[in-house]
């Protein structure tokens, strides 16, 4: 059964020889009535809101694994690593439709060596320019299944008020004393309109 995680509660994930090796990262999102009802149409029309999850890729320092936003992060400008071990499944552009909106895999054991945090965002584009924010998304959350039974092992679901937030850090799944854990982060970012604003928390 699919443990339900609150903010800050860290799980592990391969401790005591638990075989999991293929996780599916699943997050998802839906857009609030006032994000697409009758206020909308009746001021200007209304533009679906694209958010975008990627991966963060940091090592034991907490800090980014290279400058090159290709090196360092997954996403829908870069779907897959080069080590084959962490493979986004592409870019949703509106969040329509129930389940996840967007899905990474990640092979644990063919995660390099130098990467011990992989952190989970999601960012809202163009944010700024379309006058978009996370307090127009609800139904937020970030879970993970174990590839190999299909079975989901924890999901998060972000219930703050995000109001303003442009960007959130979901959560994470990060190396420690040679086992993987996972741990729930649910913080929002301001200004977060480009995904170069995450990854300069980490830089």
């Amino acid at each position: 059964m699919a443990i339900n995680l609150q903010k800050g509660q860290k799980i592990d994930l391969t401790k005591g020889g638990s075989g999991l090796s293929q996780v599916m990262v699943g997050l998802g999102w839906d857009e609030t009535k006032q994000g697409n009802g009758f206020l909308g149409g009746l001021f200007g029309g209304h533009q679906s809101i694209d958010c975008d999850a990627s991966v963060i890729l940091c090592g034991a320092n907490g800090k980014i694994i290279n400058k090159d936003v290709k090196q360092c992060c997954v996403y829908f400008g870069n779907l897959r690593h080069q080590s084959g071990a962490i493979v986004h499944q592409g870019d949703n552009l509106t969040g329509a439709g129930e389940g996840d909106d967007e899905q990474i895999m990640v092979n644990l054991p063919l995660v390099p060596q130098n990467i011990d945090k992989m952190i989970f965002v999601v960012n809202i584009f163009d944010a700024a320019a379309r006058k978009q924010h996370f307090g127009l998304i609800q139904n937020a959350f970030i879970r993970l299944v174990d590839m190999g039974t299909r079975n989901e092992i924890c999901r998060f679901n972000l219930s703050e008020n995000y109001n303003g937030m442009t960007g959130l850090v979901v959560g994470e799944i990060y190396r420690k004393n040679g086992e993987w854990k996972f741990n729930a982060i649910g913080q929002g970012v301001q200004q977060a309109s480009r995904l170069d604003s995450l990854i300069k928390i980490y830089a």
